[in-house]
């Protein structure tokens, strides 16, 4: 008999006000892929890629990109 593999390893979401991104990150949304979805808000995607920095209108978390 196997052992089931573990779930992969979600993060909180939302848990933090402050993320770096990089390009294998876009498109950027907040929450991101791997964050639990559970207790977030709508995911909604952020602009990110001319000026390297965005600010969830939900959350108010900010990202900033690490090109």
């Amino acid at each position: 008999m196997s052992t089931p593999e573990p779930a992969a390893k979600l993060i909180q979401s939302n848990a933090q006000s402050q993320y770096t991104v990089t390009t294998a990150d876009l498109p950027l949304s907040c929450p991101m892929p791997g964050m639990y979805l559970w207790n977030s808000h709508p995911k909604v995607f952020l602009p990110i890629e001319k000026t390297g920095w965005a600010k969830c209108p939900y959350c108010s978390a900010e990202y900033t990109l690490q090109r």
